[in-house]
């Protein structure tokens, strides 16, 4: 841990937030007031005063739980405060519904995307404000022909005629990003944007920031990614625990001061102590990581894999590499048995796999934690306790009777080691902010006690504290010898969390980089052409531990 002195102390816990430095009211165009916001048993906003400017880009920051999601839906309409007001250029507002807000000028960009998978791209950039012709049927040519000129500004090149469905996760958030900037809007909030984006279309982004900026258009960005904070921010305000702790210039503002203000804590602090001692595997420790736990041969799939091949050993992290579309979340569900295959072999422990499907692999001992959580991942209308022991249900059951004591003494287990933030056990996972339900979808599997964890983006979208916690689980989890399989879209995370990295390109094995080649020089390389990976590289079949 870094000496005391180089770390600036988390101040400490607010108690009279209208002490801390107001908002100012210059130039506002949208302000909270002493916002107040309760739900049973817990109070998501307390006397939160938040104030917005035209032509800024404004950063709103806090860690999972902090608040910043109830803020943004209390500016939206999607719930009503229970205390204080609402101000839109100055005039008192109150939003029933988000089409109210969207109305008076407040567009909203959702982490993940909340548009109409089985309408077409056109359909969705313009639902509710359809094109009509002279007899006042909806003129489809002209919103194909509008959606696709909109689209090339944001070098997105797609059918207007394709169904969103149809789309990757990153062009579908593209797609949500132009329906919401197409909009005369006055605010447009941005909650974690960049999340499913490739460097490109990050690029392509901020572009459209600095235009919305140069219209006088204000920008709520939400963000866990400092660099993307600093660079393109002027002002930031941070909640905790429901409380507003700091609003002021950002270039002024030290990046440390800035996480100790959201944590409460010292950063490395977190990083460092990890969440050991969740689970009981891992007996070999170390050990394990001289045999093979998972061993994959040629699994193809017509244009999506071809010949993937890869070893994956007890008490190592993984690092599975590649541009979005280079097929890493369909080997992880491979792998998983949660994507049938044409061909190909799946072994764990020595034992190959006779079918390869989700019930055999969970069987077999691989979990997966799926990028996109909210769609494949937590059940929202079930509680916390309810998505936690759903895989183990088999396990805590006897003659069909599921034992409630087994159940309460998991989830009380996992609620206090991963810090899963709930009013109590029985409240729905939907209400719990991103990276409380990905500790919930940790939990599930972790219970089952795995011997292979496949990880697809684990840190999406949630604040720096909780990546900390989690980057930190997945080291401990390694070091109890568990096989660690881990995708991230971010370089930095792939390099120091990874021990190998295998590289995937257009659905095939691009290269692997091992020991000193572990870089982000080297894996840049690796992505940009087949020729240029190291020359130390060995074929993934004949993968060597290191």
């Amino acid at each position: 841990m870094a000496p005391p002195e180089a770390v600036p102390q988390a101040p400490e816990p607010v108690a009279h937030p209208k002490e801390v430095t107001a908002p100012s009211a210059v130039g506002t165009v949208l302000e909270a007031r002493s916002v107040s916001k309760q739900f049973p048993g817990v109070v998501a906003l307390d006397d939160v005063s938040f104030s917005l400017r035209a032509g800024e880009t404004h950063a709103l920051v806090g860690e999972n739980g902090a608040g910043k999601s109830t803020l943004i839906k209390v500016l939206t309409g999607v719930y009503q405060p229970d205390g204080g007001e609402l101000r839109l250029s100055g005039q008192r507002v109150r939003f029933a519904r988000p089409f109210e807000a969207q109305q008076a000028g407040i567009s909203t960009i959702y982490q993940e995307v909340n548009l109409v998978p089985l309408m077409s791209v056109a359909r969705n950039i313009f639902l509710g404000r359809e094109s009509k012709n002279r007899l006042g049927l909806i003129d489809f040519s002209r919103m194909h022909r509008e959606t696709t000129e909109l689209l090339d500004g944001f070098g997105v090149r797609v059918d207007p005629r394709r169904p969103l469905h149809t789309l990757g996760i990153g062009t579908q958030q593209m797609v949500a990003l132009a329906r919401a900037v197409s909009v005369n809007a006055q605010v447009v909030i941005m909650d974690e944007p960049t999340s499913s984006l490739e460097p490109r279309e990050v690029e392509t982004l901020f572009r459209v920031i600095e235009n919305l900026r140069g219209e006088g258009i204000a920008v709520l960005y939400v963000s866990h990614r400092m660099d993307e904070l600093y660079r393109i921010c002027d002002r930031v305000t941070v909640l905790r625990d429901g409380h507003h702790i700091h609003t002021g210039d950002l270039a002024g503002l030290d990046r440390m001061q800035l996480v100790s203000m959201m944590l409460g804590r010292d950063l490395s602090e977190v990083r460092r102590t990890g969440l050991t001692g969740l689970t009981g595997f891992g007996s070999e420790g170390h050990d394990a990581a001289r045999t093979p736990v998972l061993t994959a041969t040629a699994l193809s799939r017509r244009h999506q894999l071809q010949d993937i091949s890869l070893s994956l050993y007890g008490g190592e992290v993984l690092g599975l590499g590649g541009l979005l579309g280079s097929g890493r979340s369909e080997t992880a569900k491979a792998l998983a048995g949660a994507l049938s295959l044409d061909s190909g072999e799946l072994s764990v422990g020595g034992r190959k796999l006779r079918r390869i499907s989700s019930a055999g692999a969970i069987r077999a001992g691989i979990s997966l934690l799926p990028e996109d959580r909210k769609a494949e991942g937590i059940v929202p209308g079930l509680s916390v306790r309810e998505n936690i022991v759903l895989a183990a249900m088999p396990r805590l059951s006897r003659f069909g009777v599921v034992s409630r004591r087994k159940q309460d003494r998991i989830v009380d287990i996992f609620v206090k080691r991963l810090r899963i933030k709930a009013a109590s056990p029985e409240q729905k996972v939907g209400e719990l902010s991103g990276g409380n339900q990905q500790k919930v979808l940790l939990a599930r599997w972790l219970c089952l006690e795995p011997k292979v964890l496949l990880l697809d983006e684990p840190t999406r979208g949630i604040d720096v504290g909780a990546k900390a916690e989690v980057q930190g689980l997945i080291d401990d989890l390694a070091r109890e010898g568990l096989a660690v399989l881990l995708i991230s879209s971010d370089i930095e995370e792939l390099i120091e969390g990874a021990g190998r990295i295998v590289v995937l390109r257009g659905g095939s094995v691009a290269g692997e980089l091992k020991g000193d080649e572990v870089t982000e020089s080297h894996l840049l390389e690796v992505l940009a052409d087949h020729s240029s990976a190291p020359a130390g590289q060995v074929p993934a079949a004949q993968e060597v531990p290191r």
